[in-house]
């Protein structure tokens, strides 16, 4: 099955081909950082280290890049109460940024350019945009000319006819900057300097880019004219996806990018999340209130990336009990892979590979066996084809979480068994390849977990110390020494290795 995706420009979906064989270029607009992140960024930054993830899994080599808005008026304000620089409030929430996203066990993107490190590139752009009759100058300031590119408003669908009756009774027209612009939908690519803020020399005098522009220099100087993924939240569309379309295609008279990719917004209990409604909900809020970032990662994941989300406290309570589960399921090897005689380096490095065994034919992402398609819910011979499936589906998370919850309860189930009945129902040799495949396709997803008091597989007492051991506690129990049989299970117990007295014995397992 051949990776699909919704389109947001074509509002289909379409299958996924690459502008170069076999690599991506992927292009994510990232924070404007003058505030700690809240659970909207967690959602999308969430979303696109999995995308990010997955193609890498299925072979892409991607390139992917994030940037940071670093000057803007919500920076500039916070910087006047502060009594600080815009430099020093936009590098402490940018390291606040590598912080809660480490945390949420988000990948770093391979670049993180600086709108402020990008002046020459924004500055070309603009005056190309000039030459070729899509901006003008205006006292300082420089406007692009909406109505000179002809396709603006294909990626939101709004047309200028519509969009100029809605606004007529908005405008102000004594508002100084309405007067600069000789139509009232022309947008700002370079504002002149005000007292105070920070400003660059450029040809049409001190001043600093608009917002907008800001991202189709970055992408163009990072990525080139064209790239393959461009994503965001679905609250970037109008006007500032728009707006990116209309500035570099004027110029290249190429795509921008060929798939346009948008991530669902998040509610809290059912409302927008909003300052002013008292439930705005940061990131290192949330953590620091003890619930685990897997929790959040999977409570992200649950839903259709491109559908709005509802954080409630029964929907992480949901989702925190969902992880235990994985997390429980991707212990099962630490746990009892030793008993079940498993190599220490298998354990160690349990993470598969495309290429190996489990994955044959995978990568080439041309179709799977014929098995697959005409058996969609039966038991397959490869389970990874049951998770690609899924994703290969515009990214459909929730199904391929459905995969690891399967393998991982039937790991917990088969771990009691082996604790209570000594002998689990599976052979030793099918649990492994079922640990391995959960472990490999929770980690494209992002789950990682080890138990906090991991028993080495190398650890001091092997098997047969063990069972020699027992065979000295039975002794001692026998001629009813029962203080050095109580010292034997409490040795035993301080090495991880329980036991389990019945009828017909006494069994053993790693903790």
């Amino acid at each position: 099955m051949t990776l699909t995706l919704y389109n947001t420009l074509t509002r289909r979906q379409e299958p996924f081909e690459t502008v170069e064989p076999g690599k991506v270029k992927m292009y994510y607009c990232g924070v404007t950082v003058y505030d700690y992140c809240h659970l909207g960024h967690a959602r999308a930054c969430i979303v696109w280290d999995v995308v990010r993830r997955y193609l890498q899994f299925i072979g892409y080599e991607v390139r992917y890049i994030q940037n940071f808005t670093d000057i803007d008026d919500k920076i500039l304000n916070r910087a006047f109460v502060e009594h600080s620089s815009m430099e020093a409030v936009a590098d402490r929430f940018i390291k606040a940024y590598f912080e809660d996203m480490a945390r949420l066990g988000i990948k770093e993107a391979d670049e993180y350019p600086r709108a402020t490190h990008t002046m020459n590139g924004i500055q070309r752009l603009i005056h190309e945009l000039e030459n070729k009759g899509f901006a003008y100058p205006s006292d300082g300031d420089v406007y692009y000319a909406v109505r000179q590119f002809a396709e603006y408003g294909k990626l939101s669908g709004r047309k200028l006819e519509d969009m100029q009756a809605g606004k007529s009774d908005r405008v102000n027209v004594e508002d100084p900057e309405y007067q600069k612009k000789k139509d009232p939908f022309d947008f700002a690519l370079w504002k002149a300097a005000k007292p105070g803020e920070p400003a660059w020399e450029s040809p049409w005098g001190a001043g600093r880019p608009g917002w907008h522009i800001e991202c189709s220099a970055m992408v163009r100087d990072r990525l080139g004219d064209t790239i393959d993924i461009h994503a965001g939240g679905a609250d970037l569309i109008f006007p500032h996806h728009e707006n990116e379309i209309a500035q570099s295609e004027a110029v290249t008279g190429k795509p921008l990018a060929r798939y346009w990719l948008h991530n669902g917004m998040v509610k809290v209990d059912g409302e927008k999340m909003s300052k002013s409604l008292g439930n705005f909900i940061t990131i290192r809020e949330l953590l620091d209130r003890g619930v685990d970032p897997m929790a959040v990662r999977l409570f992200v994941l649950t839903a259709q990336y491109r559908t709005p989300i509802d954080f409630t406290d029964e929907a992480i309570a949901a989702a925190t009990n969902g992880w235990h589960t994985i997390r429980e399921g991707l212990f099962f090897g630490y746990k009892y892979g030793k008993q079940l005689g498993w190599p220490l380096d298998t354990v160690n490095n349990p993470i598969l590979h495309p290429e190996g065994e489990l994955f044959e034919g995978h990568a080439e992402q041309l179709g799977w066996p014929s098995h697959t398609a005409s058996n969609p819910t039966g038991k397959f011979d490869n389970i990874a084809e049951l998770f690609c499936m899924s994703l290969n589906n515009d990214f459909n998370f929730p199904g391929g979480l459905a995969v690891l919850f399967e393998m991982a309860k039937e790991l917990i189930r088969e771990g009691n068994i082996l604790v209570h009945q000594g002998k689990p129902t599976i052979s030793a040799d099918e649990l492994l390849k079922t640990w391995q495949t959960l472990i490999t396709l929770a980690d494209v997803l992002g789950f990682t977990a080890k138990p906090e008091a991991e028993i080495p597989m190398n650890d001091s007492l092997n098997d047969a110390e063990i069972e020699a051991k027992i065979q000295q506690r039975q002794e001692a129990r026998k001629s009813k020494n029962f203080a050095e049989s109580d010292r034997i299970r409490d040795e035993l117990q301080a090495e991880g290795i329980t036991l389990i007295d019945s009828r017909d014995g006494t069994r053993w397992h790693r903790n």
